[in-house]
């Protein structure tokens, strides 16, 4: 044996624990190498700082032999030290279900790799983590690494987890099962967390996961930032997915999934979103159940999103303070629905329905959307399956939809630009009977005729409707108005830009609204009226300037509305 290999095993001997070689300390941040490490092998004034490389408890990283074993010891070791850094050098390594303990940050180095197994033995059920029929918590507990009630956790790149979630298929042919051997509910997250606290998941490339690639549940102080996410194996593979979290804090990521991109359930509650990338077969930010409030998403690119890109659903919760600035959609459906009743509906995120429910204090500003007609499967292959494309995603516009005796409350549109890819016939233009369904922004438009009455935006049951420099265009022509409100109240419309089709109705159709002032207005293109008024339940609308010339008349009557419901001033 050579000097260097006898120093080598000296200091191997001297750490006690592990060595620390000279490439992958090259490979750690500088923080890493703040605290030199004690000659104990546990405790003293390095507990807590120390590296912990995972192949000096027998990983082998050869892509073939599973090391969770060697993982979790490492895991373990780190913990009963207080604490520290497991690292994971380069290779692949092969694992299933591993626990993450308080106090410990895993570190994957650049050309590091954690690697599911195809093996669905290789995982199991986290017990302390209660199902749906449980506590409504969610759909599944398995997972590829997982913390209970764990502290400063935290996990870091900038290596890769890869789920090989093509192996997990759900939705296998002929009945088949998958590759793995498991799939439902069984399927595991990349990262599932449970009650913890101050939670740190960044620079990682997360791809091809079974399931959500990161779900956190009734957790506390998270951080999520620089996660590249590509999950479009399974179909139904969400990015990130909170039930009753608070103080989250997400920024700098790439998500491309097939399902929910950043799904809010439950009582979610200071939340912000900023500067990250998301495309998705269905909506990015998803909200349903508890008591939603502070919510901040802004900065934020959404490209090819069908399903909705903001899809709230509320029913029997309390929603209140969300703002959504400058963001850009590019190719979506929707772009924006909120669907409420005061009827209790299954997905309360295991939150305790709202003795009083309600949806209020909702801003947009800084919005540049372009609608599609439909969903195309516009990817390149790179989704599993586009899946079925529902009647009422066609055709969509901005929704806000009010059901019963509820109102939704005090919603803000400034500065907001949608073209809508058009094509809406007669038919729907003269569609006047909404359905009162809450399920889905689509489901809202799944009855004949298929799709919306206006081609911009749909409000009804709404008290406190503000828009400020909001213009609505068509990519082709489309018989619809561009706004439609029913059963409106308190609403200031400054600004809006809007185009028209003289063989069309009007512009803007307001049915029951009651006190509206209406403030430099334009009609873009020739149409036949720029507002429309029906019915009797109409009072206080002022029109108030503007530049309508392009309309043939200002306003029209019908259904028994009187004109003295309307101030038209110069």
């Amino acid at each position: 044996m050579d000097e260097n290999s006898e120093q080598i095993l000296s200091r191997r001997r001297w750490l006690g624990v592990v060595s620390t070689p000279a490439l992958a300390a090259a490979l750690l941040p500088q923080r890493m190498l703040a605290a030199e490490t004690d000659a104990s092998a546990a405790g003293g004034p390095a507990a807590g700082a120390r590296i912990y490389n995972v192949r000096d408890f027998g990983a082998r990283g050869d892509g073939a032999t599973v090391d969770t074993p060697a993982l979790q010891a490492a895991i373990d070791a780190c913990a009963a030290d207080g604490g520290g850094t497991v690292l994971v050098p380069a290779g692949t390594f092969v694992i299933g279900t591993t626990q993450l303990k308080s106090n410990i940050t895993l570190h994957l180095a650049a050309s590091a790799a954690l690697l599911g197994s195809g093996d669905g033995k290789q995982y199991h059920a986290v017990g302390a983590i209660p199902l749906r029929g449980d506590s409504t918590l969610g759909d599944g507990n398995w997972a590829l690494l997982y913390a209970v009630e764990a502290k400063n956790v935290t996990i870091e790149g900038p290596g890769t987890i890869d789920g090989q979630g093509h192996l997990f298929n759900n939705y296998g042919k002929n009945g088949a099962p998958p590759p793995s051997g498991i799939g439902g509910a069984q399927r595991p997250y990349h990262l599932l967390f449970y009650r913890c606290e101050n939670l740190v998941v960044r620079d990682l490339r997360l791809v091809r996961c079974a399931f959500h690639s990161i779900r956190v549940i009734q957790s506390q102080q998270v951080r999520l930032e620089g996660l590249y996410i590509h999950n479009r194996v399974n179909v139904n593979n969400d990015g990130f997915h909170f039930i009753s979290a608070q103080h989250v804090a997400i920024s700098n990521c790439t998500v491309l999934c097939q399902d929910d991109a950043c799904a809010l359930f439950g009582s979610c509650q200071f939340v912000t979103v900023t500067n990250c990338v998301f495309s998705t077969r269905w909506s990015v930010f998803r909200f349903g159940g508890g008591v939603v409030r502070n919510i901040a998403v802004s900065n934020c690119l959404i490209y090819e999103t069908y399903g909705c890109p903001v899809k709230i659903g509320a029913g029997g919760m309390q929603l209140e303070n969300l703002s959504f600035s400058n963001i850009i959609m590019q190719n979506v459906t929707g772009p924006i629905g909120i669907n409420f009743s005061s009827r209790g509906r299954g997905e309360t995120g295991g939150a305790a329905v709202a003795a009083a429910s309600y949806v209020r204090n909702i801003s947009f500003s800084n919005i540049r959307a372009t609608t599609v007609p439909a969903p195309v499967d516009s990817y390149g292959g790179d989704m599993a399956t586009i899946g079925r494309i529902y009647d009422g995603e066609q055709h969509s516009c901005i929704t806000l939809n009010g059901i019963g005796d509820a109102f939704i409350e005090n919603v803000t549109f400034d500065d907001v630009h949608v073209t809508s890819a058009g094509g809406g016939s007669a038919e729907l233009a003269a569609k006047r009977k909404i359905p009162a369904t809450t399920r889905e922004y689509f489901g809202v438009w799944g009855e004949a005729p298929l799709g919306p009455p206006a081609y911009g935006l749909f409000a009804r049951n709404v008290r406190g409707l503000a828009l400020h420099n909001v213009r609505f265009e068509v990519a082709s022509a489309d018989l619809r108005p561009a706004v439609v409100f029913d059963n409106v109240e308190d609403v200031a419309i400054n600004g809006l830009s809007a185009q028209g089709n003289p063989a069309g109705e009007a512009v803007v159709r307001f049915t029951g609204v009651k006190d509206a002032l209406l403030t430099a207005s334009r009609v873009l293109t020739p149409a036949a009226a720029f507002l429309q008024v029906e019915g009797e339940g109409n009072a206080g609308i002022t029109i108030d300037g503007g530049d309508l010339t392009k309309a043939a008349v200002p306003v029209t009557f019908r259904d028994g509305a009187a004109e003295k419901t309307v101030r038209l001033r110069a």
